[in-house]
């Protein structure tokens, strides 16, 4: 009898530390996703921030008839700058469906940047075609942003 009080306790102890083990296991990688989503959701907030610190600029830039095409380009390169570390944040750092439409998004604001600094105005008619192409990529990035976080309509 003895004996079989020795392996029920053994066989309990082992079943014990089995279930704490996976537990802690389940709970290590529930913790580390949400660690990682986290981290997506604040890298996501500040690329956002700063493609539309940089879209703002560029509306002001282009109703600016007085500055020089030195100025115009200095400010619109200075105002883009901060989004090129983001961009690269966002290629090692996101899923493949949100990286796609976060490129078309530089590309299209990168596009813009230039033409800014060539002397584009808010009267002219590209300004508006810039600015609709900015306006589809900004919609597909957050759908695309959203879908990742699972953040819902």
């Amino acid at each position: 009898m003895d004996w079989m009080a020795l392996a029920s306790t053994l066989a309990g102890g082992a079943i014990a530390t089995v279930s704490a083990g996976y537990l802690d296991r389940r709970r290590w990688r529930r913790d580390r996703i949400d660690q990682r989503t986290e981290a997506r959701r604040a890298l996501y907030g500040d690329y956002l921030a700063a493609l539309s610190q940089a879209r703002l600029t560029f509306s002001r830039l282009s109703r600016d008839t007085g500055a020089s095409d030195t100025e115009r380009g200095k400010a619109a390169w200075d105002a883009f700058d901060p989004c090129s570390g983001f961009r690269h944040q966002m290629t090692i750092s996101a899923p493949g469906t949100v990286v796609a439409p976060s490129e078309e998004l530089y590309r299209i604001l990168r596009d813009l940047r230039n033409a800014m600094a060539e002397g584009l105005l808010l009267e002219d008619g590209a300004y508006a075609e810039h600015r609709v192409r900015y306006d589809a990529a900004l919609d597909a990035l957050r759908a695309a942003m959203r879908d990742d976080l699972e953040a819902g309509p």
